[in-house]
Formats: C-alpha cells, sequence, structure tokens
C-alpha cells in the first residue's frame, strides 16, 4: 500500500480533468454519486469486449467466463466485508431496492401492534419502506430524534425499545448531516432485546471500509455508485437462514427450483432474490471497485477528507448568514448549509457557473428538513479525490453569491 498521495489518486479519476464552461471541475456532489476510476471504467469495458454473455444457463465458453467473473466478483466484496459465515450477500440494484426488499420479505413476521424504530434522519430509502410496510401489517412506527449538533439522540432511540418491536432500521452516515453513527452499539442493543436490525450503509462505505462482522448489524445495504462502482447495482446482506425464509421478492429466471404447472418452488439465497438476468457488468465493476479501493492508505484518507471538511466549514462559517447542519467532531465529510440571503437552488446555480458542482434540495429527508426547520439546503460532499485547491474554488464561489445577493 503507498502512503496517501491525493493528487496521484485524483489523476486515477479521468472526468476530474474536465473543464465546465472553460472552467477546471470542482466535483462536491460525492454524497449522491462518486466518480469512477479509470481502472473501473476498464474493467466495464473489458467484460463488454471479451466476456459478455448471460450467465449460469450457457454452457459455451463465453456463458462460463462471464458466470466465472459474476461469481467471483460476489466472492470478493463478501471477503472484503468480512461478512459473516452466516450471512449471505444479495446483488440489487441498489440501497432502495434491498431496503424494499428486506421490508417486503419481513412482512410475514409482523403483526397488528408491532412496532418499527427508525430515525428522523433517515433517507427517504430507508423511511418510506418501512412506512409502506407498516400501512400493510398495522405495525407502528416510532422515531429518535436529533440533538442539536445532529447526532442521533441514543437515549431516546433506546427508549422506544419495547415488548413489540421487532425491527429496527437505522442509518450508518447521515447523507445530510455527515453524522456517523454507532452502529456496532446499536445493533449490539436490538440483538439483546430480540429485535432485528437493518443497517443503510450507503454514506459509510465511500470513507473507508466496513467490516460487517464487527458491525453486527442483521441486514446491511448499500449501493455501487456511491461507492466508486457503477450504478445499477448494490448490495443487501442478510442472514441465510431468514432470507431462506422469506418470499421472492421478483419471480422468473434463474430463481426458480422447479417449474410445474401446479406451482413453483425456488432456489435459496442468494439465487432466490436474483430474478432474471442480472447486473453481470455491475457486478464485476463493484468487484473492480473494491479491488482499487484495497489499495487506499484509508487512514491518510479519513484525515485528508476531515482537513478538507474543516477547512470549507471554518471559513463558509466566516460569511453572514450562514448555518452549518451538523457539527459533531468526528463525521463523514459531507457539509450541508444553509444561506439565509438566497434559496439552496440559486447557490446551485451560481456554483454551477463556477464549474462547483454541489447538490441542493431536501436531499431526500424531508422529515429531517422539517426537524431542521428548513425546507432544503444545500450539500457539498467531500471524497478523497478532492484537494484544497476544490476547497478555495467552492470559497470563492461562495463569495460570489454573497455579493450577489448583498
Amino acid at each position: 500500500m503507498m502512503p496517501f498521495d491525493p493528487s496521484a489518486l485524483r489523476a486515477d479519476f479521468p472526468i476530474l480533468s474536465r473543464e465546465i464552461d472553460g472552467k477546471p471541475l470542482v466535483y462536491l456532489d460525492n454524497g449522491a454519486t462518486t466518480q469512477k476510476p479509470t481502472r473501473v471504467i476498464d474493467a466495464l469495458a473489458r467484460f463488454f469486449s471479451h466476456e459478455n454473455a448471460n450467465i449460469h444457463r450457457g454452457i459455451h465458453s463465453l456463458s462460463r467466463d462471464a458466470t466465472d467473473a459474476y461469481d467471483r466478483a460476489r466472492e470478493y466484496i463478501k471477503e472484503r466485508l468480512a461478512l459473516p459465515e452466516s450471512h449471505e450477500l444479495v446483488f440489487v440494484r441498489g440501497t432502495t431496492e434491498a431496503v424494499n426488499l428486506a421490508a417486503h420479505g419481513l412482512a410475514g413476521d409482523l403483526r397488528e401492534g408491532d412496532e418499527i424504530v427508525l430515525t428522523l434522519m433517515e433517507h427517504h430509502a430507508n423511511f418510506v419502506p418501512w412506512q409502506v410496510l407498516a400501512e400493510r401489517t398495522g405495525a407502528v412506527l416510532r422515531f429518535a430524534g436529533v440533538l442539536a449538533d445532529g447526532s442521533l439522540d441514543l437515549e431516546q432511540w433506546r427508549s422506544l425499545f419495547g415488548p413489540r418491536t421487532r425491527i429496527a432500521a437505522f442509518v450508518h452516515v447521515s447523507n445530510v448531516l455527515g453524522t456517523v453513527n454507532p452502529v456496532s452499539e446499536m445493533t449490539a442493543f436490538a440483538r439483546e432485546r430480540g429485535v432485528l436490525s437493518f443497517v443503510d450503509g450507503a454514506q459509510a462505505l465511500p470513507h473507508g471500509p466496513v467490516d460487517l462482522a464487527a458491525v453486527g448489524a442483521d441486514f446491511y445495504a448499500f449501493s455501487g455508485h456511491k461507492v466508486y462502482g457503477p450504478d445499477g447495482i448494490g448490495v443487501l446482506c442478510g442472514p441465510r437462514d431468514k432470507l431462506d425464509a422469506m418470499p421472492p421478492y421478483e419471480t422468473g429466471g434463474d430463481m426458480i427450483e422447479r417449474v410445474t404447472v401446479s406451482g413453483s418452488t425456488y432456489r435459496r439465497a442468494p439465487e432466490r432474490f436474483e430474478a432474471g438476468t442480472p447486473n453481470i457488468s455491475g457486478a464485476i465493476g463493484l468487484a473492480e471497485a473494491f479491488r482499487y479501493l484495497e489499495d487506499i492508505d484509508w487512514e491518510g484518507a479519513r484525515a485528508h477528507e476531515t482537513e478538507l471538511l474543516a477547512h470549507a466549514t471554518g471559513e463558509l462559517t466566516k460569511m453572514d448568514g450562514i448555518r452549518v447542519f451538523g457539527t459533531t467532531p468526528e463525521k463523514a465529510a459531507i457539509l450541508s448549509y444553509h444561506y439565509a440571503a438566497a434559496h439552496p437552488h440559486d447557490v446551485g446555480t451560481i456554483l454551477d457557473t463556477e464549474g462547483v458542482a454541489i447538490r441542493v434540495g431536501h436531499h431526500c429527508a424531508q422529515p429531517l428538513m422539517e426537524h431542521l426547520g428548513v425546507p432544503s439546503t444545500a450539500r457539498a460532499s467531500f471524497a478523497f479525490y478532492n484537494n484544497h485547491e476544490d476547497v478555495e474554488t467552492f470559497l470563492r464561489a461562495m463569495r460570489k453569491v454573497e455579493r450577489f445577493f448583498a
């Protein structure tokens, strides 16, 4: 492993050399999707150029090669995640499908009056499926709040658990606040009470490896496009016995054990939940992204991201009318803020004229926005390939916003 060098890593991402209206691209929308290194792009091109075929059913060479590559991708990702032996890894389209799959499959475990514990910092993807599940089953949703610094109110969260609590779903890292929740502590608390835990890890893996055995969640999900891999691919990890007992989320080819005119039986997980032709290239590209990330000095990368966040936050808060959301000492490199003089969409539009890409809106977290007392925010989110020049360009662009609206 080479010492952390952001300049060398930056060169691995070809899109970062692009210009926007003659100005260098400053990409600070990593919370929405991360850019892709050349290795991932080349892996996709290599698959389509040399191995492209459908998997699991062909006896010809291309099909065997594609099947081997797909199956190897699953095993490699499982290894990198330190997935417990009792768990299985299912390829899905992303975190959203993972949550929907789990909520659909767990419906049979709930009775009217059972309880599901959520938090107000959840992305809609880890909020609405449980809301729909509660409507279907008569279960009751209970919500833990957020403290002034953006941290989860753990005392309140613990107090929500009772004899009817069946599921606790919570985010690993908030996509708005950057808050890193103590997920190992939370899953242990749930497990001691016989409560299933579901962790949304979409914002955690982009900032370093996650050891799922240490996390201890029953279910853990993330999206490939947020972890420097392709879009349209994601992962749901869950206990093999629980997955095998869940009804299929979709039916069709490749998840079938036997079909007769009188009925059908289904394969075990993971194939049970991968009906039809899967995203073969996406799985291969995601595995290549994990191989790329394995070579990174993550201690150096995290320190670099933290330094960028501190630099941007410190200078931004010198502006009048700026309110920053999420100020916990140890947080992911996500900076959400509201400028009193301008709508976030106006902020984002002006920054775009300077080549700066940020995210504006409610960030699929409307319950959290309501709790914070704002309809939307602007959000700059950093990755290890960003640098201080990116931060300075962002700050100059924000001063342009300030001058315009002053």
